[in-house]
């Protein structure tokens, strides 16, 4: 059985994220732009994956089950699932240290315009993706 209503919920708060998202670029606060762009992937991700009735596992980084379950995934994102897999991946890898950092780096410092560049316009790109396929 499929919640509808679940996938749909998942969409529009990665939808509302990116606004937020937006907001903290604009206060160059780049460590937390990482941070909330990967959250705003792994939604999408898990909405597209819900719409395919594939089994959302509770892992931030689902690129190897995009990868694995490609045939049931629709055609329109075919072209895409690559880039949208890095994406994933690249976030996901950033996700802790963006956030809590670690003894020799800290966020805040670490991070730059460029990285948070990079990760909202891969979260806008992934959002705007999955949108548009779960509405075809």
């Amino acid at each position: 059985m499929q919640n509808r209503s679940l996938v749909q919920d998942y969409i529009e708060r990665a939808q509302v994220r990116i606004g937020a998202v937006e907001y903290l670029f604009s206060k160059k606060s780049w460590a937390d732009v990482v941070r909330e762009s990967q959250e705003i992937v792994e939604l999408a991700l898990k909405a597209l994956l819900r719409d395919c009735n594939i089994d959302v596992p509770r892992i931030h980084d689902v690129s190897g089950i995009l990868t694995e379950e490609k045939r049931k995934l629709p055609a329109a994102i075919h072209k895409d699932l690559d880039k949208i897999c890095d994406i994933s991946r690249s976030l996901r890898r950033d996700r802790e240290l963006a956030y809590y950092g670690s003894e020799d780096l800290t966020p805040s410092e670490f991070y730059k315009e460029k990285d948070a560049k990079e990760a909202l316009e891969s979260a806008q790109f992934v959002v705007k993706t999955v949108s548009q396929v779960l509405k075809a």
